[in-house]
């Protein structure tokens, strides 16, 4: 039984000369090969596919995409060439990098391996590439880099940057760039720290249940029939009021991570690109089962426009793939805006939720400031009734906290004053356009 990576490469490194030989003609250097040549009858495991049992064909291919990271050595039996032709051979397949020296597989050198003793299998490699099969729906591996009407084997054998990671460094944490443009989200914060309105609390409360036991709702009255997997919600309301942290919270409470989109880095003036960067992104998350979470999402979610122009209607098109990206995602993506009235209106038949976020009441305020302010500062219960007079939302007292703390750090013996606490917020009120305190 193996059980390391070394003894698998060891493994295809024996049944990779054993094919050679067969190939070029060498049948003196032939030996019984550990594999017979109907390899159907038995499966393979590999260390970073724990719960799969794999073909021949599938361990493979799985093989062959990871050498190049592992021991990419092993691969220069394909540097060969063809004597009577003097260059490489086709059906060895393969692709030269801009820094890596040595052979990158493609499809044709999977399919060379496989069909090499049985060419009737060559048809069933384009099996292992399509979208139907695991390879593809996990995300585990893929081919890329093919030109529109070239054949599909000619692509690039790519296996996920989670299980490269996952090898070689134990954890795996995308890297934020063009190619990933969304960016893993944290809070310390806890449920029992966010302060909404009650009916706020409750429609949260079924959304949580619903992230936790989906599967079973869907099956125990056949709802699968007509109701996706995932969920998708829309936040509005003005800034501060909640949005972001309650969107971390849902993933909190579930185990989920949540990673905010970049829609600066989405939108790209080339054609196609849009589409390409979320699809990258609708991907990893499915697989990782990530919460997607858009920001300001009336930037790339706003109202279509009429289509006077190619630009307008490749805009449009745009919006309709994301439309269609985000009905199909089994996860839960989050849209958050400041205006409901920017966002398209063909969105919200899309959501199973839709929620206004309000600026804080005076309770809630009261409520906010308590949980916020340091006991250190001993702020009095008449001062903290005289502040929640003013209307200004969760974040805006973030802001003001914030204020304080930087004027009363560089003191000998900090105390927080009536003075210092007004001048904060009245600061805080002239960013918003407000300077006055209205009660509730």
């Amino acid at each position: 039984m193996y059980t390391s990576m070394e003894e698998w490469i060891s493994l295809f490194e024996q049944q990779l000369y054993f094919l050679f030989n067969r190939f070029l003609g060498r049948e003196e250097e032939v030996s019984t090969p550990l594999f017979s040549g109907l390899p159907e009858n038995r499966t393979y495991e590999l260390p970073f596919l724990p719960e799969k049992e794999l073909t021949w064909e599938e361990w493979t291919v799985c093989m062959l995409a990871l050498l190049p990271h592992l021991h990419p050595q092993t691969l220069d039996l394909f540097f060969l060439k063809n004597r009577e032709m003097d260059r490489p051979y086709t059906q060895f397949g393969g692709w030269q990098g801009h820094s890596h020296s040595g052979f990158l597989p493609t499809g044709e050198t999977a399919a060379f391996l496989i069909s090499v003793q049985q060419p009737e299998k060559r048809k069933e490699v384009y099996r292992l590439f399509s979208k139907e099969h695991w390879f593809y729906k996990e995300h585990i591996l893929w081919l890329e880099g093919q030109e529109r009407n070239e054949p599909l084997l000619s692509g690039r054998l790519v296996l996920s940057e989670e299980i490269i990671a996952g090898i070689t460094q134990g954890t795996y944490q995308p890297e934020y760039g063009t190619d990933f443009p969304a960016t893993r989200v944290t809070t310390p914060l806890e449920w029992k720290d966010l302060v909404l309105p009650y009916y706020l609390q409750e429609e949260l409360e079924d959304i949580l249940l619903w992230q936790k036991e989906q599967q079973e709702i869907r099956k125990r009255w056949q709802l699968d029939r007509f109701i996706k997997p995932g969920y998708r919600c829309l936040f509005y309301g003005p800034p501060g009021t909640g949005k972001t942290l309650t969107a971390l919270l849902l993933g909190k409470q579930n185990g989920m991570e949540v990673y905010r989109v970049d829609l600066s880095m989405i939108i790209s003036k080339y054609i196609g690109e849009t589409e390409k960067n979320l699809a990258r992104i609708f991907d990893k998350a499915a697989f990782h089962q990530w919460i997607l979470f858009f920001d300001e999402a009336d930037a790339l979610f706003g109202q279509r426009t009429e289509s006077r122009s190619a630009n307008d209607r490749y805009a449009n098109q745009e919006v309709a793939y994301l439309l269609q990206r985000i009905e199909d995602f089994p996860g839960m993506v989050i849209l958050a805006s400041n205006l409901k009235e920017n966002m398209d209106e063909a969105f919200f038949r899309r959501f199973q939720s839709v929620l206004y976020f309000p600026l804080p009441d005076k309770d809630l305020r009261y409520r906010l400031w308590k949980q916020m302010l340091p006991v250190e500062w001993k702020v009095p219960e008449e001062l903290l009734e005289k502040i929640t007079a003013y209307k200004i939302a969760g974040g805006s007292m973030v802001n003001v906290i914030q204020g304080c703390a930087v004027r009363l750090f560089p003191m000998k013996d900090p105390v927080l004053t009536e003075e210092i606490l007004l001048e904060m917020i009245l600061k805080e009120q002239k960013k918003e356009g407000r300077l006055i305190a209205v009660s509730d």
